[in-house]
């Protein structure tokens, strides 16, 4: 027997039934210290008191800020990330969360000052973010820091990410979305990139562009073994 077909907005049985108390989200991180506190000065009297439900990885649970963005800064790779902000990009926030992720030195904007934060998930405590009002300025900073540039964009005449070899020391230069890199930051690269693409879209998002580019660097130079502890 055929059964009727249900109109596309009618409720489903899900639906209709009342929200029970494990569909609430789970609470992210950990509540009040159990037991005598630890003498450790690292962590935060009040976070021991009250809980700890910021998003950081265990090992900084109870942490003080200032003790985990040292301890951070202890440990920081040799690669940068910065982008173009001409027009309020807003690929920044997730640009900043996924420099954090993968422990950059230094986030770039350069342009505009102003960015929406709501994409960095709050990481940006954690990750130091530097403003440059012009490319020129960006770039005499860079040499000064004896930093290669290299930019990634898909443009006549790049070579391919997937089999060039990064420097340990770079900033990796992004373009504002849907624009791409400036004629300015083009001609100042020691290198650009492009990132290999099979589908039918012309570019992809630049958020997820930092994401790779910054994850191949990760592949070529960093500790494999030590992202994969402590998490």
């Amino acid at each position: 027997m055929t059964l009727p077909r249900q109109p596309a907005d009618a409720p489903r049985e899900d639906d209709a039934r009342p929200p029970r108390e494990d569909d609430a989200a789970p609470e992210v991180g950990v509540g009040p210290w159990q037991g005598e506190w630890p003498e450790d000065p690292r962590l935060d009297p009040e976070l021991l008191r009250d809980g700890d439900r910021r998003n950081v990885v265990d090992r900084y649970r109870y942490w003080r800020h200032e003790e985990i963005v040292a301890d951070l800064d202890s440990r920081r790779h040799g690669f940068h990330v910065a982008i173009e902000n001409w027009q309020h990009d807003l690929n920044i926030g997730s640009v900043v969360r996924t420099a954090n992720a993968f422990l950059a030195g230094e986030v770039h904007i350069v342009g505009n000052r102003r960015w929406n934060r709501r994409g960095a998930m709050v990481t940006d405590r954690y990750q130091h973010v530097r403003h440059h009002p012009s490319v020129e300025g960006f770039v005499e900073w860079a040499r000064g820091e004896g930093l290669a540039v290299i930019g990634i964009d898909n443009l006549p005449g790049s070579v391919p990410l997937e089999t060039f070899a990064l420097p340990e020391r770079c900033v990796l230069v992004f373009g504002q979305e849907s624009v791409g890199l400036t004629d300015a930051v083009r001609e100042a690269a020691d290198a650009t990139l492009a990132i290999a693409q099979y589908g039918s879209t012309r570019s992809i998002n630049a958020g997820a562009a930092a994401a790779i580019a910054m994850h191949a660097w990760i592949a070529q130079h960093a500790d494999i073994e030590a992202g994969h502890a402590g998490t």
